[in-house]
Parts: structure tokens; sequence; C-alpha cells
């Protein structure tokens, strides 16, 4: 989050706004120093960052205040944020492209006679074999270089413990199981999702290519996502692999992933960025989504919505999010416990 306030910051400096405070987290305030007529302050709740920009909440009359400015310049700074999420997404995704190479599927019915393929487990199921084992999302099963020979393996030890060797970052691990006879239609017989996968190296001038093409495909695909979730919802379906996470949620996530690897730790920083991205974006008052769309309502009517109605709408939809952010932290506590 302090990126993303970062990027409201520095396009609010470029388009001459003045800029009262940039916090990191959310006051009572800890400490502030002021420099050049900003306070930059560090803040006791640790939720994320802020910035508080002139004539963003109420009307000023000055030359640098955010009210003064054109529309596009006002949508500009407010998606600074949202931009500034994106474009660490690509840097990383770049990088890992030059250095490391991007983990790409391969369709089984492919040869591919690049670097070698490895099959993957990209979801394990609750309550699965494979879960019950501890076997974890981004784990390498080894001996394996297609998806349908291991489906075959499974297939013909039903039933039966068998040992399967995997790589997590940089460990090899034994960890047995029992593939089950009956199983959910949409699980399979160990409960997990497979991808079969290579790492795909690219020269520098084909990297930031890579990086942009990965980014744009994910920002993408998360909203397709979401809204299947709600589809799900609305139809009273039960909703698997889903699961609302807090800042201490994300925290676990990431000490996990960089339990497997440096890559993996990068690839999943790369997630979150797009995600909040995403987040940010949507319409909802309180966001940068819900001020773009109170800018569009200027736009459409010809003059401003009334201040004081767009603040409290901001207000209970803030108080609202943080709510809710305190209820899954707290949920993420208690399932550390």
């Amino acid at each position: 989050m302090v990126l993303h306030e970062l990027g409201h910051f520095l396009m609010a400096k470029r388009f001459g706004v003045e800029v009262e405070e940039f916090g990191i987290g959310y006051p009572p305030r800890i400490f502030g120093k002021k420099i050049k007529g900003t306070i930059y302050s560090l803040n006791l709740l640790p939720f994320g960052a802020f910035v508080k920009i002139t004539g963003e909440e109420e009307r000023v009359e000055n030359s640098k205040s955010f009210s003064q400015k054109p529309i596009w310049q006002r949508s500009l700074i407010i998606l600074g944020g949202v931009v500034s999420f994106w474009l660490v997404a690509v840097i990383i995704f770049s990088s890992i492209a030059f250095f490391w190479g991007l983990p790409t599927s391969i369709p089984d019915d492919l040869e591919y006679s690049g670097n070698k393929t490895e099959v993957m487990a990209v979801e394990i199921m609750d309550n699965s074999p494979a879960q019950l084992a501890g076997m974890k999302p981004g784990d390498k099963i080894m001996n394996f270089n297609k998806i349908n020979q291991f489906q075959e393996f499974i297939k013909s030890h039903q039933g039966e413990e068998i040992t399967l060797t995997i790589e997590r970052g940089k460990e090899s691990l034994d960890i047995d199981l029992t593939p089950r006879v009956s199983y959910p239609q949409d699980e399979g017989s160990i409960g997990v999702g497979l991808a079969r996968v290579a790492n795909i190296r690219y020269p520098w001038y084909q990297a930031p290519w890579q990086g942009i093409s990965v980014a744009a495909k994910q920002t993408v695909a998360i909203p397709i996502i979401l809204g299947n979730i709600l589809k799900k919802v609305f139809q009273g379906e039960e909703i698997k692999g889903v699961k609302l996470v807090g800042p201490v949620g994300i925290g676990k996530m990431m000490s996990e992933s960089l339990m497997q690897g440096g890559v993996n730790f990068l690839m999943l920083l790369s997630m979150i960025s797009i995600w909040l991205a995403v987040f940010n974006i949507l319409p909802i008052p309180a966001l940068d989504g819900g001020k773009l769309l109170f800018l569009g309502l200027e736009k459409i009517r010809g003059r401003a919505i009334n201040q004081k109605i767009e603040a409290k709408i901001n207000a209970v939809f803030f108080t609202l999010l943080l709510g809710l952010m305190l209820f899954v932290t707290i949920k993420d506590i208690i399932g550390l416990l």
C-alpha cells in the first residue's frame, strides 16, 4: 500500500498539487517530520499508508489545490496508485523472464525441446489426501514430465499408499499418501490441480514485453475469477479454493512462498500487486475506483458532486472496509494459533 500511495504522491507533485502529509500506517501518529511543506509520518495502525492532498476531501480555492485542477489531471493523480501496483508487477515479471525464466504451461501433447518440463501442483483441495499429506501449491512432482503419466500412475494405485518425491524450492521431500477410490468429481483421486510447466528465459530486449504480457493476462483474468465467484454465490453453490485474507494472511503466504524459493516469492508478490490494483479500481466509494466514479459524474453533470455528501458516502464505505480488514486480520491471527 505504501507504493500505491507513493503513486498518488508523485502524480500530485507532478501536477503541482500540494501534499500535506504522506503517512505510513493510519493515525494516531507516532512520529512526523515536515519537509518542504509535506509531513512525512509514521502511524500506529499498520494497515497501509495514506496521502493527504490539499483540496481532495473539500474544495480549496488556490492554484495548488486538487479541486482546482482539470478533471484529467485529477484522474491521473487517482490512477497513479493503481498504475504503481501494476508497474511493480511488470518489473517483477520482466526480471523473472530475464534472470530465471517464466514458468510457462506446456500442453501434454506438445513435444518441447527446450528446458525440461515438470509437473507442478498449482492447487491443493481442502481435506484432500494431498493436503493432509502436506503438499502445497508450487510443489514440483519429480520423476514425471507429463500430466497424463502422473494421472495414470495415480489411477493404477488407488487405495494403495504411495510415496511421491517433490521439489519445494531447494528441498527434496518424500510425501506419503493414499489416492482415493471414491472422490468428488472436480477434485481427482488425490485432490491436486496440475500443470505441466517449463521455465522459459528471454533475452533482455524481449523480457519487458513478456512482463507486460503476463501482467496484462493476469489483470484480465482477475475480473473473470471474481465474476465466477459472485455467480456461484448468487446461485448458492459451494466455493472451493477461495479464501479471504488480510495483511497477516498475506504475510503468511509470502513467508511460505519464500521457503519454496525466491522465484515463487516474486511471483506471489507480483500477483498480490495486480490483485490490489484491480481491487482499488473497483467503483466502490473510498477506493480509487469510487473517486473516478465521482469524477465521471462530475464530467457528465458539468459540476462537482456536493462534497459533504461525497465525504459522508466515502466515510461510510471506509468504515466498512476498515471493519472488514480488522475482521479478516483477527481471523488470520486465530488461524495461526
